[in-house]
């Protein structure tokens, strides 16, 4: 697997903010067609402590979730996009199905996902917990996702149109 390790950046970065008593909220996602609702969704998640890393599925990984068709822009991209935004203090690709071993890694303070998974469904949920974490489900926001976005785009809509 190529991401099976955290990039030296990151684990340099991780070790400061723990020796000097940050909080460390991690989130994860496909972040395809980056929108509106993604934008409010990190700025949420980085509220609820004082650094933000989001693990991002490589393209293989997102090609086996998503289907053959997807991404519809390329990791590299999602990267950077992610990471020029303030409330994004490191952007970490992984390739496996599930940000466990991700999770493992950074260990976080606080775990988050959005709304569209419970409490239960949550990967890592055990291990952050087990460690005094919190674990959070952020409500989405109505009508804003990728897959919309990406109906609408075929089915040949503009965003005025109702």
């Amino acid at each position: 697997m190529k991401h099976d390790r955290l990039p030296e950046a990151v684990r340099v970065a991780l070790a400061d903010w723990q020796a000097s008593g940050r909080h460390v909220v991690f989130t994860n996602g496909v972040f395809d067609l980056l929108h509106r609702g993604h934008i409010e969704y990190l700025e949420d998640a980085a509220r609820l402590g004082d650094r933000l890393v989001v693990g991002v599925n490589d393209d293989d990984s997102v090609r086996r979730l998503k289907g053959p068709e997807r991404p519809l822009v390329p990791e590299q991209e999602r990267l950077e996009l992610l990471e020029a935004l303030a409330c994004v203090d490191q952007v970490v690709l992984f390739g496996e199905d599930t940000p466990e071993r991700l999770i493992h890694d950074v260990a976080p303070h606080v775990l988050v996902k959005g709304g569209d998974w419970t409490l239960e469904r949550i990967v890592g949920r055990d291990f952050v917990e087990a460690r005094g974490g919190r674990v959070l489900s952020i409500p989405l926001r109505e009508g804003l996702s990728t897959t919309r976005l990406v109906e609408r785009i075929r089915a040949g809509r503009s965003a005025l149109d109702p």
